[in-house]
Order: C-alpha cells, then structure tokens, then sequence
C-alpha cells in the first residue's frame, strides 16, 4: 500500500465542495487521515478566500490513476478547468507525494512544487506527516515548515462547529 496526500482546496461554496471531496475521498480509498481546515487569502490572482487542507491515505492505486481518480471528483464538482490555474474555483485537488516517488510525466508531477512553495499546503501537511521526509530534500516536513516564512501567505484555522 502507498502512502498518499492530497491537498483539497475551494474558494466557491467551499463547505459544501470540501465536505464533499473528504466524502468521495473516504468514500474511495476508505480511513483519511485528515489537517485542520485553514482559510487563506487567494494567492497570484484577486478572489474570494479559500479553504485549504491536507488529507493522507493509503491505497493500492498507481500515481496515474489516484490523479485521474481526484481528477473525477474535481469534474464532478463543476470544477471550471478553461479559467487558468491562478482563478477560483469550486474544488482543487492535488496529488502531493505517492510514497516517496520521484516523477516528473506530462500532467503529474511527484512531489508537487507547491509543497515548498505555499504555506497553505506546506502547513496542513506538516501537521499530519512532519516526521515524513521530502522525496528530494531529505528534510522533514515539519522542519520544512519550520523554516518558512508563515507572515508571507497569511492563514488561519477554520474554527469548526
């Protein structure tokens, strides 16, 4: 069984998108290990903010057909693909590791760039695997996140009912 994460985000009726993702997610391939929910302001382009998290997983699937898989569910969720990648949008899902594979094919590439990039998937995925280990840096998320600059993309937890 692989190890898997996904980061979930949404900006256009994002409780309803979120939960469902999580839904099909679990759902799919069965007990998600799941961050804390952070809003966070929409980066490279003006918009409404997002919700962002971070879920693990296990599965048998390959990389190709997990991605088609959350490809699936983002098109199920009305998910716009023609406005760019800096636009809103009612559900984002991205593979970000498949163990500790390193690939790089048309349309899937592991480990995603975003990890070390944005705090809001940076963040999410520290909390649940930070003893885990980049693929291709050798450091421990949680030390990834440690050296980030958290003032740079403001965030915040979703206070949960």
């Amino acid at each position: 069984m692989a190890r898997v994460y996904v980061s979930i985000g949404s900006n256009i009726d994002r409780e309803k998108h979120v939960r469902g993702a999580l839904d099909e997610l679990a759902e799919i391939f069965g007990e998600l290990r799941q961050s804390r929910i952070y809003e966070t302001t929409a980066v490279g382009f003006s918009g409404d903010p997002f919700y962002n998290l971070v879920v693990g997983l296990e599965t048998e699937q390959s990389p190709q057909q997990v991605a088609a898989v959350l490809n699936g569910i983002e098109d199920a969720h009305g998910r716009d693909r023609s406005a760019g990648k800096f636009s809103s949008r009612t559900l984002d899902l991205d593979l970000l590791l498949y163990d500790d594979l390193v690939l790089d094919e048309e349309g899937l590439h592991l480990p995603r760039k975003e990890i070390t990039r944005y705090a809001f998937v940076l963040r999410p995925l520290a909390e649940i695997a930070g003893d885990a280990k980049h693929p291709l840096t050798g450091f421990r998320f949680a030390s990834i996140w440690d050296q980030f600059d958290p003032t740079a993309q403001p965030m915040w937890p979703v206070e949960s009912d």
